[in-house]
Formats: C-alpha cells, sequence, structure tokens
C-alpha cells in the first residue's frame, strides 16, 4: 500500500504547523480557528495540494486501539492532521508539555466553524456516511443552518463493491472542497486509504465520527460541564451502557497509560 506520508506535497503543505506527542500518535497543537482557517487555506482561492489533504481526530479510544490494532494505527498515522478530540488529551498535554495542546478540535464544533467560513468564501461540501435516514436529516439541518453553503451532493455510507467504487467517482465528478466522511473508525480511515487515488478533485477529507447522528439530532452532546472535565465518555455510556461500557472499560486504562507513558513533547512537521 501507498506511504501517503512520503507525499513531499502533503509534508509541504503541514510542514510549519506544531505537534505534540501523545500517547503514540502526534497531535496538531492548534485550536479549532486555527485548524478551520488550515482548512480553508488549503483549498481557498486556490488548492495548494495536488491530492485531498486527510485529516483526522484522536480520542482516548483512538489511542488505544491504536495500539493494539497495527492496522488501525498505520491509518491514523498515515494522515496530514491529526486533531485531539479528547478534553484528557488536552489536559495531559498540559501536565506533559510546555506547548500543550491549547483546546479540544470536536468535529462536532470544527464542522460548523468551517461551514461559516465556506459558507462566506463560496466552498462546497460533500457529505458522506450514516444511513440513508441519518444522512438525510443531517444534510436537512446543515441547509437550514448555513443556507448559502453550497452542498454538492449526500450520500449514506452502507454502499460496497462496485456501488461504492461509482459512488466514489461521481463524488470525484463533483469535485466537493470539503468531503466530511462518517464511517466510524477505522472504516472511515479505510476509505481514505483506499479512495484517495480515485478523489483527486477533492480538496480536503476529514473523517467525522458521529458527526452526522449529532447534525441530525438522533443523538446529544454532553452537558458544557461534562465535557470541559473530559466526562463526555461518561454521558456516551449512560445514553448507550449496552454498546459501550465494555468498550470505555478496556480502552480508557490503557488510553491513560499511553497518555502518561507514550507522550513528549513539541516539534514542527509530519
Amino acid at each position: 500500500m501507498r506511504d501517503r506520508r512520503a507525499n513531499p506535497v502533503g509534508r509541504a503543505a503541514t510542514a510549519n504547523i506544531p505537534r505534540i506527542s501523545l500517547g503514540g500518535l502526534r497531535l496538531a497543537v492548534l485550536d479549532i480557528e486555527q485548524t478551520a482557517d488550515f482548512m480553508i487555506d488549503m483549498v481557498f482561492p486556490t488548492r495548494r495540494i495536488d491530492r485531498p489533504l486527510y485529516l483526522t481526530s484522536a480520542n482516548g479510544e483512538v489511542l488505544a486501539r491504536c495500539a493494539t490494532e497495527p492496522m488501525t494505527g498505520r491509518l491514523f498515522r498515515g494522515a496530514d492532521l491529526i486533531n485531539a478530540d479528547g478534553q484528557p488529551l488536552v489536559t495531559v498535554s498540559r501536565l506533559q508539555s510546555r506547548a500543550p495542546l491549547p483546546e479540544r478540535v470536536a468535529t462536532t464544533d470544527l464542522f460548523h466553524v468551517v461551514a461559516r467560513k465556506a459558507q462566506a468564501a463560496g466552498l462546497t461540501f460533500y457529505m458522506f456516511g450514516a444511513d440513508e435516514a441519518e444522512n438525510a436529516a443531517a444534510v436537512g439541518t446543515v441547509r437550514r443552518m448555513y443556507p448559502g453553503l453550497r452542498i454538492v451532493g449526500r450520500s449514506h455510507g452502507y454502499l460496497r463493491g462496485q456501488a461504492l467504487r461509482d459512488k466514489v467517482a461521481e463524488i470525484n465528478a463533483l469535485a466537493p472542497d470539503y468531503l466530511w466522511v462518517a464511517l466510524g473508525v477505522p472504516y472511515e480511515q479505510s476509505f481514505v486509504e483506499d479512495f484517495t487515488p480515485q478523489l483527486s478533485n477533492v480538496g480536503v477529507i476529514k473523517t467525522s465520527g458521529g458527526l452526522f447522528n449529532f447534525l441530525s439530532g438522533s443523538r446529544i452532546r454532553a452537558p458544557l460541564w461534562m465535557q470541559s472535565i473530559g466526562l463526555e465518555w461518561a454521558w456516551r455510556i449512560w445514553l448507550e451502557p449496552r454498546r459501550l461500557f465494555w468498550r470505555y472499560f478496556t480502552t480508557n486504562p490503557r488510553a491513560l497509560f499511553l497518555l502518561f507513558n507514550k507522550s513528549r513533547g513539541t516539534g514542527r512537521g509530519l
């Protein structure tokens, strides 16, 4: 498989972004506004790279999975930029580094900042993922919130084989500036690796996890006080105990171990 990290164009585009090593991954030391500005700058007024820029996000569960699942670790390390989508990562960075993460960059928050900026600049979105009902409801919400935003297409993510290849070709023909991919870890990261060569007309691909579920209203965010102290995972367990209890029971201790034993200072570049 292609080593995307070796791409000199992608490396040059992200070379000046400071990073910190936390739990075994290199995370961007950017706040939400800076991340959104970077995403806009990559495509406006002209696109600065010759392939889609690949952005993803990491939380404690991701750190644990990257440490124990070689394929997942490889897929994340192939990203051009990894944001910290977990308050515990921000908190530990303040203990481990003199240049810590400024804040949590949750995709559910980042989306709205990018949408506002993209609407003002006339940039385009494609929203791919979740099931048909969730996808349609999410896009409907976005159209109501940002009536001037150009959404050139949408699709649910339950496609396989030729149907998926045809959809990728359709997305590439529409040439969106931003492709939001919400398939869950590690499927969305695998999608990026598999189809980046066929998406040369796309500007930025941002993996999005459960973003569409929040946009559709089928899930609700934790109260702000729980988010601010890193307890959003507890809120999610309360809402979906049967599905999530064992996941967090096994990944949280491993993530804490990695954060305190596989972290070091900041630097620039990939």
